[in-house]
Formats: C-alpha cells, structure tokens, sequence
C-alpha cells in the first residue's frame, strides 16, 4: 500500500532475540512503501540504545529477552520519550503480562501468531495514537478484570512452587513459617480458581503471572 502523497513511511525498530522473528517481520515490510525497517534488537537494553539513535515511530517490542526484558525496556523508553509508540509483539496471550506492558506504556500488544493477519493494521493504529490488543488478549483481560491480584509475596511462593520446592523449602528460603506459606497457599489457590499446585502454576504461566 502505498504512503499518502507527501506522507512519510512509518519507521519502525524491532526488537527481539530471535534472528528467524525480525527475518520474518523484516520479510513482510519490504515490499511495502508505507512503513520502513530502520534498525533491530535483540534485547531490552539494546532496543533502549537504537530507541535514542534512531527514535522509530513505532517499535514493535518482544517481551521475553536476556539482559533487559521488554517490560522494563518499555518503562525506560517511555521515561525519556513520553510519546514513544511502542507495539508488545509476543507468544504469550496473558492477560497480567499484557496489563504489566500496557501499563508500562505499550500503546498495542499482538501475538506473534497474528503477524501475518494483524500486524499492518497494529502498526497503523499505534502509530496514530490509537490502542491496538489482540482480541484474544482483550478477552482474557475482561475475563480477570475483577480478579484479585496475587501480592509480591504470593507470586515469590508461587515461583518456588514451580521450581518444586516443598512448603519446608519455601518456608526456609522465604524466611517464613510453613503455616504461613500454606496460608499463602491457600490465597493463591483461591484467586487462581484452582485446588492443586500444579494447576496453580499451569495457571499463573499462562495468564504471564510467573514465568517458567
């Protein structure tokens, strides 16, 4: 699609870890004369470099990244530059992950599985100011709007039960007693909807609470 008459091509940075990712972003803008690849990344510290180099209309931002992730990636960028317009591309529909960008600044949040069939349009809407949510992702975060969040310490319980530990270990590595962690145990269990461990942290990965 061509740009308006003496309308300049968006200019974009992207941002990921994975070569084969900005490849294939890079592929699909080519041919295109309405926006323009000026730079890449391949971790939250360096996108907040190029970002100051470069300054892109949009930057299409990856969540998951060694050195920097993009959350805080985010959160430094839209510090320096307030209007920043900055477009979550990632793998995971979440909806507190999708919450925790969006609050960081994020003006849209697209799954990669949507690269093909959303991201032109993403880009346009971000650039013009206008929020972008996938609407599997939109779904999810109506569904939990009303949840209670799990607090700081719930989620440190809830990581070390995802690495395994027993109520002991936690305990110990917590500086808590184990009735303490069973009681956050049971907090945890009751905001998630859940009745087991497992399932507890099949469901915290999966909504971006923890990672694993």
């Amino acid at each position: 699609m061509p740009p308006e008459k003496g309308i300049s091509p968006i200019r974009i940075l992207i941002v990921d870890d994975h070569p084969v990712l900005r490849e294939g972003v890079t592929a699909i803008l080519e041919d295109r004369t309405d926006m323009i690849v000026i730079g890449e990344a391949r971790d939250g510290a360096e996108a907040v470099a190029r970002f100051r180099e470069l300054r892109p209309d949009v930057t299409l931002m990856d969540l998951q990244m060694p050195v920097m992730n993009g959350v805080d990636a985010i959160t430094a960028i839209r510090a320096d530059f307030p209007d920043a317009r900055i477009l979550v591309l990632t793998t995971y529909a979440g909806d507190v992950q999708a919450v925790r960008a969006l609050k960081a600044g994020a003006t849209g949040y697209l799954l990669k599985s949507s690269l093909r069939t959303e991201m032109l349009d993403a880009i346009h809407n971000v650039h013009r100011g206008r929020r972008h949510v996938h609407g599997e992702v939109a779904a999810e975060i109506a569904l939990h709007v009303a949840d209670d969040n799990l607090s700081e310490r719930e989620i440190s319980v809830l990581r070390l039960v995802a690495e395994g530990k027993a109520n002991k270990e936690i305990a110990h590595a917590l500086a808590l007693s184990e009735e303490t962690v069973k009681a956050h145990l049971k907090n945890i269990f009751g905001k998630l909807d859940v009745s087991d461990r497992t399932h507890a942290v099949t469901v915290a990965a999966r909504r971006g609470i923890i990672e694993l």
